[in-house]
């Protein structure tokens, strides 16, 4: 028997994780650590293990350098151009769901371009987007004001900030942001 009190499965958000999450040679305090998994993609799967949702990992159609430098560089050049890369795998349709949990790392003070590919391809109306980030320096750095500019009919709920060398020690933080954005309850 159920509790009344406790929402069915129907009853719950349909929850979708998106995310894009880059391994290689990465920024690790001060120098350089080869990653198996990139830092976001280890909080994707700390947060699909506490939240049912489905997950989409964002793949880029011309995947980015192994080593960090040569990110950076191409990171800097496709901010400069407010690119718009494209991606390997996208998502059909976000109709399915009521929130979205989006996932990126933060380069140059900001989202990968990517993940504005990934905004602008989607009608995001209605829904409520919970973005969560790794980063080295530069914590949430805005992108929660530049999803609410790029999906202005969606609801931008309170986002998570991990830094990238913390992100496998920091399952309380995730749990408790989880709870504050509804979808974890004791």
């Amino acid at each position: 028997m159920t509790d009344p009190a406790t929402p069915t499965r129907a009853e719950r958000p349909r929850v979708l994780l998106a995310y894009f999450s880059r391994a290689g040679e990465n920024y690790y305090n001060g120098g350089r650590r080869n990653l198996k998994v990139g830092n976001t993609e280890m909080l994707a799967e700390m947060i699909s293990d506490l939240v049912d949702c489905n997950v989409h990992r964002i793949e880029p159609a011309d995947p980015y350098p192994q080593g960090y430098d040569a990110t950076v560089a191409r990171n800097v050049e496709e901010q400069d151009a407010d690119a718009r890369p494209k991606i390997a795998n996208p998502l059909n349709s976000m109709t399915d769901y009521d929130t979205v949990l989006l996932g990126s790392p933060i380069w140059n003070v900001r989202a990968p371009m990517i993940m504005s590919t990934f905004t602008d391809a989607h009608d995001f109306t209605g829904k409520t987007i919970c973005p969560f980030v790794t980063y080295a320096v530069s914590g949430l750095a805005g992108v929660d004001r530049d999803y609410a500019a790029s999906c202005p009919t969606a609801r931008i709920s309170t986002g998570l900030a991990v830094r990238g060398e913390d992100a496998t020690r920091r399952r309380p933080q995730v749990e408790a942001w989880l709870r504050r954005v509804g979808l974890l309850t004791d």
